[in-house]
């Protein structure tokens, strides 16, 4: 059985969703065959839920993705104001709809790793952690607190701030490590710009975070950067 065309799908447009037969709607589709069958396009009109006159959701949704070059990476990137006034038909609650199916995402697979394991190497941290900072246009500063197992304690998000600059409050990075008696600390920030080339002030950073971690007898175990183009660890690089 077909869906009656409502009014908005009487107007001519290329892609009418009442138009398709049922295997081809992205609800049905999804319940037949499963959400994975649904191409980028598909999924995204779901999430947005409705078109506007004279254009389908569907064809929002191709446009918004062409966009972005049908990278999801880059739609990812954009704010809830850049997407409501770069497509006409996008308003507060499809935006907001979009940014957090996004953002779910980006928790489920933080959830995925964060297993209740020893953190063994620089890439454990970067799997956790890249999907949080490594295409954001400001710099952030995150600190992983470990117990004396190694296990992740708490990870705490301190700073968010300009593209090339990342001001550290080392107190209160120690009140906290104190707070939740950590055993050691991890560092991860990232670098807009791209590089993965320490700064100095970098550097200055990495040398006072350890040596006032130090006096509290908690460990600074390593300093991560990360880009789109991977990640630098002081410590794999021995300069810890």
């Amino acid at each position: 059985m077909k869906y009656p065309c409502n009014e908005i799908d009487n107007i001519k447009s290329p892609t009418r969703v009442c138009d398709l037969d049922d295997s081809d709607k992205p609800r049905e589709k999804a319940i037949r065959y499963g959400i994975s069958s649904l191409s980028n396009a598909e999924l995204l009109a779901i999430i947005i839920g409705s078109g506007m006159q004279g254009k389908s959701v569907l064809d929002l949704s191709r446009e918004i993705l062409r966009a972005s070059q049908n990278n999801l990476a880059r739609l990812e990137r954009m704010s809830i104001h850049e997407m409501k006034s770069g497509f006409k038909g996008l308003g507060d609650a499809k935006a907001v709809s979009i940014a957090a199916a996004f953002e779910l995402g980006k928790r489920y697979q933080k959830d995925l790793l964060f297993k209740d394991e020893p953190i063994r190497d620089a890439e454990s941290i970067y799997n956790l952690l890249k999907g949080e900072v490594e295409n954001l246009p400001n710099e952030v500063f995150y600190v992983v607190h470990l117990s004396r197992s190694n296990r992740i304690l708490y990870v705490d998000r301190i700073f968010s701030g300009g593209t090339a600059a990342t001001v550290v409050d080392i107190k209160m990075v120690l009140k906290k490590a104190v707070n939740i008696l950590s055993s050691a600390l991890i560092f991860v920030h990232n670098h807009p710009s791209g590089s993965l080339n320490p700064s100095a002030q970098d550097d200055k950073l990495t040398q006072r975070l350890k040596n006032a971690a130090e006096m509290l007898d908690i460990k600074v175990f390593d300093h991560i950067i990360v880009s789109s183009m991977g990640y630098y660890s002081y410590a794999d690089n021995s300069r810890l």
